[in-house]
């Protein structure tokens, strides 16, 4: 009788809207290792080119779960969803799990209307670079730090090196820069919704029933529930993932004993770390 349905004319179906579900996790950020998938346009574009291909959909859920990264890379995933969703005339829905933080909000900012848990976290709009300085680590092993440039800024933020005051003002002046864009982002896509409170754009970030109120999010809910009651209890979320290849995912990776293996461990351990830091900073 199934196999009847589907040769039926799809007007007198009774099958429910279909709903492409796609699901974005992790930090946001260029390439990637083979120990940690990184949130990227590379990785997520042929998944939403899937899930916006599908006709009959009215609308395309994304379940967001970031903490942010590159702004870069946020950008272009934020500028890929709406491209294909004017292209293919559908609305977006943003489900916030734990956090849509940083870039992980500016991904967010791509919905119609964006809609998290009560506890979710939701904001961090700001801009933040970190690092480490180690001049006085040499001195101490008796390491002499040798830099040789054609350009006197070619060395700038030289981890080895003193700090110097102007590199720290010129890095400052870069991230004002791209705050300000973010802050654009903000307004443009959240409209008369936003409240008007200095808080908003200081890199705080707040509870999903503060950022209702502050109109950083539409609602509070989860996927299922408020997908079934827009569309009906018949509705069907279909999950949508990227293609394995003929041999899945191993096809990517290494051959055993492979010299790569050890510098793929050591990269993932130093991977692991800045992405267990970006995560902890919102309780996670």
């Amino acid at each position: 009788m199934k196999f009847l349905g589907r040769l039926m004319p799809k007007r007198f179906r009774k099958e429910g809207a279909v709903i492409p579900v796609v699901k974005l996790q992790g930090t946001i950020m260029s390439g990637g290792g083979r120990l940690r998938p990184a949130l990227n346009i590379a990785n997520v574009a042929p998944v939403l080119e899937k899930a916006f291909g599908m006709k009959e959909a009215p609308a395309v859920a994304i379940s967001l779960n970031s903490p942010g990264g590159s702004p870069v890379q946020s950008r272009l995933i934020f500028t890929r969803i709406r491209e294909l969703a004017r292209e293919k005339n559908k609305k977006v829905l943003i489900f916030v799990e734990d956090v849509a933080a940083s870039g992980g909000y500016m991904i967010a900012l791509a919905g119609d209307e964006i809609i998290a848990d009560p506890t979710s976290i939701v904001g961090s709009i700001g801009v933040v670079s970190g690092g480490f300085g180690f001049p006085e680590l040499l001195k101490k092993i008796g390491v002499e730090r040798r830099v040789y440039t054609a350009g006197e800024n070619k060395a700038i933020l030289d981890p080895f090196q003193p700090e110097k005051e102007k590199d720290i003002e010129y890095l400052k002046t870069l991230q004002l820069e791209i705050h300000q864009i973010f802050i654009s982002m903000v307004r443009e896509r959240r409209g008369a919704r936003l409240k008007d409170d200095e808080t908003v754009f200081s890199g705080l970030f707040w509870t999903g029933t503060r950022g209702l109120e502050l109109g950083l999010i539409d609602g509070l809910g989860d996927m299922r529930q408020e997908l079934k009651r827009r569309y009906g209890p018949k509705a069907r979320l279909v999950p949508v993932a990227a293609s394995r290849g003929i041999f899945g995912r191993r096809a990517a990776g290494v051959m055993a004993g492979s010299p790569a293996i050890g510098a793929d461990l050591a990269a993932g351990l130093v991977e692991t770390a800045e992405d267990k830091a970006l995560w902890s900073r919102f309780g996670l």
